[in-house]
C-alpha cells in the first residue's frame, strides 16, 4: 500500500519513513505543499500523511486542493496545535483525522491501518489448508478441484478460522467477529452453522476433521493433516500490521541519530532569549524561534523528551503573541529556554516504554481564558486522576455544560471584553445542579468577592496565582469519594512494558490493577493485596507461570483463584502444560484489548456468581 508523506521536518520525516517501510508501506515523501500537489496528480495513493505546518502551502490549502482535483482516498494531518479551532479547521478543509505531535508510533501505525480498512483497501490473499483453499478475491471456497458451495456466514465462519490458525473462539466471541448487534443470533446458531461448515466441507472432499471442539472454551483449527506449519498470504499481512521489536528497534535508531539536532534547535532559543533579555529581539529571530519552537514541540515527545515538547509549546505560546513581551514574560521566556536545555541533558524515555495512566474518573470543565495554564492543567490531569475540558470564555462553557455535566467545575471570574463575568454563570449553576461542585478561582481577591461567591454556593475559594499542586488539591477535596473498585487483578510479568500496557488497558474499567515485575515475591504480594483474580506471564525467568499456577491450586485458601495465563506459544503441548497446571483461560500475544477485558470481567463475575449464596424458595 502506497502512502505519500508530506514534511519538512527532517529529522521527523526520516524516523516515521523508517517506520511506516519496516511495516511494509510503499513511502513517497514531499517537503512542501507544491510537491506534495504535484505527486498527487502524477502517482496514486492509498493514503496522505500531511503536516499541518509546511512550506509553499499549508495544509488546509493542500487539503482544499486535493479534494477539488478529486482525491477521495484518507488524508490524515500531523500537528502539534490541539486546539479546537485547528481541529474544526482542518476537518472542515478536507482532513478526515488527525494525530497530535508527539505521537506514538503504535497509535499512529494503528490510525493508518484504520483509514485503510474503512476505505476498502484490502490486498488479495489466500487462505489454505491442506488441499483446502480459500480465495478471499473471488470468493471461491475449494478443495482440490471441486468447488464448495457456502453461505455467507458459513464462509465468514472459515475464513475467521483460517485467518486465526490455533486461537480458540468462544461462541460470543464468534458472534462479535461475525454478526453486528442487530442481527447478532443466540449462541446456540453458532454451533449450528459449525455443524453445517463441517458437513459441506466434509461433502465436497475434506478428509480431514478442520474444526477442534475445546471443550468448555469453544473452536479451534485443527493442526493442517501433514502437521507443517503454514503462514498465509493474509497472516503475513496480520504480522505485518503490528510493529515488531526488531522494527521500533530500527526507528530507535534513526532516532538517535537526530536526537543531537535538538541542541541546535535549542541554540536558536537560546539566542533569542539573549535579543530578548537586551531588549533586542528583531522581527526575523523572533519568527526563527517561533519555527523552532514549534518544530521542537511537535517532535521532541516522539524522540523520547515528553517533557520537552511540553517546554517547547509552552515558549511558542509565548513568541506567537504579537505584542512586545513584558518583563514577567521575558522572565518566564528565559526560565523555559533553561527548564529546555536541562531536559536535554537527560537521558531519553524508551519509545515504546510508555507509563499507564491512572485510572481517570473524575470529569472536569475548567473555564479559563489563560491557555498556558489550562495546557499545564491538561498535561498533567492524568496524574491526579481527571478528565479535562477546557471552556475558554462562558459561551463555550454553556455549550459544554449543555452537552453534559461535569464532576466539577473550575471556574474563573473574570473575562476581558465581556460584558457578563463568572459570577453570572456560577449563579446559574448553582440554581441548575445545587450538587455540582465548584472551585472558584480568580486573581480578585476582595472580602465582597469572597462572600459572594460563598453566598451563592461554590465550595472553593482558590487565589490566583497558585501551583498545580493547589489547584488540582482544590478541585480532588470537592470532589465525590472515589467509588470502589470492581475488583483487583496481580498481573506478574518480568516486562515492564507489557506490565504498563496491560494495566493501561484494564484500569479504565473500574478494576485495581496491581503490577509485579519480579515473580519471586509473587506470594508476599498476593496475601498483602488478596486480588480476584491473577494474571501470570508463562515465560519468566527464576520463576515461571506454570510452577506459579501449581503453587495456587495447591493451596487450600487460594486454590479457587481464577488465573489466566498471557502466552505468545498456543500450541496445544503447551497449551496443555498451562491447563494441568491450573490455569482457567489463556490470552494471545500480542494482546488485544477487547478480548482482555472480556476475559478478565467474565471471568470475574462467574468467580462472583458461583459463590454467592443462593435464594431458598419455599412454596406454600
Amino acid at each position: 500500500m502506497k502512502i505519500l508523506l508530506v514534511e519538512h521536518d527532517i529529522s521527523l520525516s526520516t524516523a516515521l519513513v523508517e517506520l511506516l517501510r519496516a511495516n511494509h508501506y510503499s513511502i513517497d515523501l514531499a517537503n512542501d505543499g507544491e510537491t506534495g500537489l504535484d505527486l498527487v496528480m502524477s502517482a496514486e495513493y492509498d493514503l496522505i500523511l500531511l503536516n499541518w505546518l509546511i512550506p509553499k502551502a499549508d495544509a488546509i490549502s493542500l487539503c482544499r486542493q486535493l479534494r477539488l482535483q478529486g482525491y477521495c482516498k484518507p488524508i490524515l494531518l500531523l500537528t502539534a496545535f490541539n486546539s479546537d479551532t485547528n481541529i474544526i479547521a482542518g476537518l472542515d478543509a478536507g482532513a478526515d483525522d488527525y494525530v497530535i505531535k508527539p505521537y506514538n508510533p503504535e497509535a499512529l501505525l494503528a490510525k493508518i491501518r484504520s483509514w485503510l480498512r474503512r476505505s476498502g483497501i484490502v490486498a488479495s490473499s489466500t487462505l489454505s489448508w491442506g488441499n483446502l483453499t480459500l480465495d478471499q478475491n473471488s470468493g471461491k471456497v475449494t478443495c482440490g478441484e471441486q468447488i464448495i458451495s457456502l453461505t455467507a456466514n458459513e464462509y465468514k465462519l472459515l475464513e475467521l478460522f483460517l485467518q486465526n490458525p490455533n486461537r480458540i473462539f468462544s461462541r460470543k466471541l464468534i458472534l462479535d467477529r461475525l454478526w453486528g448487534f442487530d442481527d447478532a443470533p443466540v449462541e446456540n446458531a453458532v454451533t449450528t452453522h459449525i455443524k453445517d461448515l463441517r458437513k459441506k466441507l466434509k461433502a465436497g472432499g475434506l478428509t480431514q476433521e478442520i474444526l477442534e471442539t475445546v471443550y468448555g472454551m469453544g473452536y479451534r483449527l485443527n493442526l493442517v493433516p501433514d502437521h507443517t506449519n503454514y503462514v498465509t498470504t493474509s497472516q503475513q499481512q496480520d504480522i505485518h500490521k503490528k510493529p515488531r521489536a526488531k522494527d521500533l528497534a530500527s526507528v530507535n535508531r534513526v532516532l538517535e541519530r537526530f536526537r543531537n539536532s535538538f541542541s541546535q534547535q535549542v541554540t536558536v532559543l537560546e539566542q533569542a532569549k539573549t535579543a530578548l533579555l537586551a531588549g533586542d529581539l528583531q522581527a526575523q529571530r523572533k519568527q526563527q524561534a517561533l519555527h523552532e519552537a514549534h518544530k521542537l514541540a511537535g517532535s521532541m515527545g516522539t524522540f523520547g523528551y515528553p517533557e520537552g515538547s511540553k517546554l517547547a509549546r509552552e515558549l511558542e505560546d509565548l513568541l506567537g503573541r504579537e505584542r512586545t513581551l513584558n518583563a514577567n514574560e521575558i522572565t518566564e521566556f528565559s526560565q523555559l529556554v533553561t527548564a529546555l536545555q536541562h531536559e536535554l541533558a537527560k537521558p531519553p524515555l524508551t519509545l515504546t516504554a510508555q507509563p499507564a495512566p491512572l485510572q481517570q474518573t473524575h470529569r472536569i470543565l475548567v473555564i479559563d481564558d489563560d491557555t498556558t495554564l489550562t495546557e499545564q492543567l491538561l498535561a498533567l490531569a492524568g496524574a491526579w486522576g481527571m478528565r479535562m475540558k477546557i471552556a475558554p470564555d462562558l459561551i463555550t462553557a454553556r455549550e459544554r455544560l449543555a452537552l453534559a455535566t461535569p464532576d466539577a467545575v473550575l471556574l474563573d471570574l473574570s473575562f476581558p471584553g465581556s460584558q457578563e463575568d463568572g459570577l453570572t454563570l456560577l449563579e446559574e449553576l448553582v440554581e441548575s445542579n445545587p450538587n455540582l461542585p465548584i472551585v472558584v478561582f480568580t486573581a480578585r481577591d476582595s472580602l465582597a468577592d469572597r462572600l459572594v461567591v460563598s453566598r451563592l454556593g461554590a465550595r472553593q475559594f482558590l487565589h490566583k496565582p497558585s501551583t498545580i499542586e493547589q489547584i488540582f488539591g482544590a478541585i480532588s477535596r470537592v470532589l465525590p469519594q472515589t467509588k470502589p473498585s470492581v475488583a483487583k487483578v496481580l498481573i506478574v510479568d518480568d516486562d515492564p512494558v507489557i506490565l504498563a500496557g496491560l494495566s493501561q488497558l484494564l484500569t479504565p474499567w473500574g478494576l485495581e490493577v496491581i503490577t509485579l515485575s519480579q515473580p519471586q515475591q509473587f506470594w508476599e504480594i498476593l496475601i498483602a493485596t488478596s486480588p480476584n483474580l491473577v494474571l501470570l506471564d508463562l515465560e519468566m525467568p527464576i520463576v515461571n507461570g506454570l510452577e506459579l499456577c501449581q503453587v495456587l491450586r495447591q493451596d487450600a485458601h487460594w486454590g479457587d483463584l481464577p488465573i489466566l495465563v498471557v502466552t505468545a506459544h498456543t500450541d496445544a503441548q503447551s497449551l496443555q502444560q498451562a491447563f494441568a497446571a491450573g490455569a482457567d483461560d489463556f490470552i494471545n500475544k500480542p494482546v488485544l484489548g477487547p478480548e482482555l477485558v472480556t476475559r478478565v470481567m467474565s471471568r470475574i463475575e462467574r468467580t462472583r456468581a458461583r459463590h454467592s449464596p443462593k435464594l431458598n424458595i419455599v412454596q406454600t
